[in-house]
């Protein structure tokens, strides 16, 4: 089994933060996604990063993999083996909540099978019924928010557990085809019936449930239908007003940046969010400005800044400080 240096696939070093692995991620989620790499070896780059972010942006499962890491029993690109009298905290104990097919070998012998992105329904018990029906299963899945918005086709694998013709209960791969229909959001589920695990005797297969959740965007965030943006302006724009070009979900549009604007101001971009179920109208964007500064000045400039100072000698931002 080879070692996994989720520092190394994340390309960040032992002392990151938190805010670096998820910015690293975030990069390297949407570089390797199958949808957009071209390389033939994305969909397990991508698998890698999904693996390294869900250990080291969890507190517990990172501080446990320190811990072997930081032991010297492996050897980089090498055999691994965790120590005779491991037992990680995540591991063992009742159902698995995910699946041991979306994560390494190397992932579950420190974890077990937890961690990945489908889990089983925890209201299976192995009956000696003699028609039962099938457990229903859980996926999580990924989409970017493009993908969310105009809808897409995805194909998943997961690992099912199915009676054979003796009635013993065997394990198997399964791979489907979905078709997640426009307008998704995130903790929504669709539930594709038949889908689940196969019943016993004369019982009816079980349902697969997808539940949404979103991939990290680079500049984009979700608020329910609504989508987030932080928008860059210069200070003259703030100040006297202007006309920018703006990314939406589905193009970029033209926004009016009133006269005497600041930092924190929100402007609305309505029907530029999500559509999301049970909803009238589609979601709006909300835009929030950022000012920013050059980070160095001309000679003109300097000057022209040093008359604006005098011309607004009377204004104080920090008088409320003053009390």
């Amino acid at each position: 089994m080879e070692f996994k240096d989720y520092y190394t696939i994340l390309g960040v070093t032992e002392k990151a933060d938190a805010s670096a692995i998820k910015a690293s991620y975030r990069k390297l989620a949407r570089k390797y996604h199958p949808d957009v790499s071209k390389d033939d070896n994305a969909e397990q780059q991508f698998k890698d990063v999904g693996e390294a972010y869900a250990v080291l942006k969890d507190k517990e499962k990172r501080a446990e993999y320190d811990a072997l890491r930081a032991q010297g029993t492996y050897r980089s690109g090498g055999g691994y083996q965790p120590p005779p009298d491991w037992q990680s905290s995540h591991a063992g104990g009742g159902h698995s909540q995910h699946s041991d097919s979306d994560f390494s070998d190397f992932f579950d012998s420190i974890f077990g099978a937890n961690g990945a992105s489908f889990h089983q329904s925890d209201d299976f018990q192995r009956s000696g019924n003699a028609n039962r029906r099938g457990r229903d299963l859980y996926y999580k899945i990924a989409l970017f928010l493009e993908e969310a918005y105009q809808g897409c086709q995805r194909q998943i694998s997961l690992r099912v557990s199915e009676p054979d013709e003796h009635g013993q209960i065997k394990q198997r791969d399964k791979t489907l085809n979905v078709k997640i229909p426009a307008g998704v959001i995130e903790g929504q589920h669709i539930r594709l019936a038949g889908q689940g695990e196969l019943g016993v005797g004369q019982g009816k297969a079980g349902d697969l449930l997808l539940e949404i959740e979103f991939a990290p965007h680079p500049y984009f965030a979700v608020d329910g239908v609504n989508i987030l943006l932080t928008l860059p302006v210069t200070c003259w724009e703030a100040v006297l007003g202007a006309t920018v070009e703006v990314p939406t979900i589905n193009g970029k549009v033209k926004l009016k940046i009133p006269p005497a604007s600041n930092s924190g101001n929100k402007l609305r971009i309505k029907g530029k969010g999500l559509v999301g179920k049970g909803e009238k109208a589609s979601g709006d964007q909300i835009v929030t400005l950022q000012v920013n500064l050059p980070k160095e000045h001309n000679a003109d400039a300097k000057a022209l800044y040093q008359k604006l100072a005098e011309c607004e000698s009377n204004f104080n931002p920090r008088q409320i400080l003053e009390r």
